[in-house]
């Protein structure tokens, strides 16, 4: 099934309008139909779908068996991409991820030819399954892909599909035999989405769905030339300068040389925000205006998108460890501390 792709002309207000409202009512179907399989992890879904949208890689954190996996599978079905998934252990090369040079022998003529064979990093949706129990050799072989979408092998740059996204789960619980990505890999997911356990009633509801003789899937409901004519027309979304200002005071509040560093976060933060989690804050937040129906990204879309984009950016100190504090409880701390309003130098009244 193929999806309209969304036109629209910049310079009509009306057109603008309309394609506005396609990309918020497939943006709806695809949460509906993907909530549909996957119970009780709606804010989950939503923060990567806004992430999809947003054209940015996912890190899906959270014990086993809270359908991490299955939330992948099932945003591939719904989108009608390629999909591949990478099971990584310490064993694993980086040729494992990229593919490899084999030579194979022709038939016809006897003759033995020297081809690239894939690897399953050249899908559209890519699986990165308990991606820190690689080796940081192997980690490092998706660095390129995630960041300039393509892959270098026997000196040859080969480009990847396009939509292409890399959706990464880890285990935050067991540490043994795993290695913590570094913090340039970090950097290049969108977000960080943390997968909560399931309370009883949706337990219940899992039970239900999954003991019995019937398997359901996601039946497609978009595909990947809408997703990207979406993703368009959601760069295109309006930033205020009063909202970007917003975003700039948040990243600049997480570096203790900067005049905007709360002294409440002193004791935990030792490492910034980098440039590059100001751009999420603005990518994902236009994408979660569009898909509510408005072509204005707002402050409120700033604070929303905040934890997913910036808690794994943050290098926390020793005491933070010490004191139970995570990246996420940094963030909420940071978004208490920041005003959404600043004063205004010159009189009374603040700028919003």
């Amino acid at each position: 099934m193929s999806s309209p792709v969304l036109e629209w002309d910049p310079t009509d207000l009306e057109s603008v309008r309309d394609a506005c409202e396609q990309a918020r009512r497939g943006f709806g179907m695809l949460r509906a139909e993907i909530g549909r399989i996957i119970v009780g992890q709606q804010r989950v879904i939503d923060e990567t779908l806004v992430a999809i949208f947003a054209g940015g890689h996912v890190l899906l954190e959270g014990v086993p068996g809270l359908g991490k996996t299955l939330l992948v599978k099932t945003i591939a079905e719904a989108l009608d991409l390629e999909f591949a998934r990478i099971q990584f252990t310490p064993d694993v090369m980086p040729a494992d991820v990229t593919g490899t040079t084999v030579v194979v022998e022709n038939p016809g003529t006897s003759s033995r030819d020297i081809i690239f064979r894939p690897g399953p990093i050249f899908h559209q949706l890519v699986l990165a399954d308990e991606i820190n129990r690689a080796t940081p050799k192997s980690q490092s072989a998706l660095l390129e892909a995630m960041q300039e979408r393509t892959v270098t092998a026997d000196g040859e740059t080969r480009p990847l599909p396009e939509p292409f996204f890399v959706l990464a789960t880890q285990n935050p619980v067991e540490q043994e035999g795993t290695y913590s990505l570094p913090e340039a890999q970090l950097d290049r997911f969108l977000f960080k989405v943390e997968v909560p356990d399931v309370d009883r009633d949706d337990l219940n509801e899992i039970l239900s769905r999954t003991t019995g003789q019937e398997e359901s899937h996601a039946r497609q409901r978009l595909d990947g030339r809408f997703l990207m004519s979406a993703r368009k027309l959601m760069r295109d979304a309006i930033v205020a300068p009063h909202v970007q200002d917003y975003a700039i005071r948040l990243v600049l509040a997480t570096h203790p040389s900067s005049a905007f560093f709360p002294e409440s976060m002193r004791r935990y933060v030792q490492l910034g925000v980098s440039p590059r989690g100001a751009q999420s804050l603005i990518s994902a937040a236009k994408v979660l205006a569009v898909a509510d129906g408005r072509f204005a990204a707002s402050t409120e879309d700033i604070r929303r998108v905040a934890p997913a984009a910036l808690r794994h950016r943050i290098g926390l100190t020793f005491e933070a460890g010490t004191d139970g504090r995570r990246g996420t409880d940094v963030i909420e701390m940071l978004l208490a501390d920041v005003p959404v309003e600043i004063p205004v130098e010159s009189g009374g009244g603040t700028v919003a």
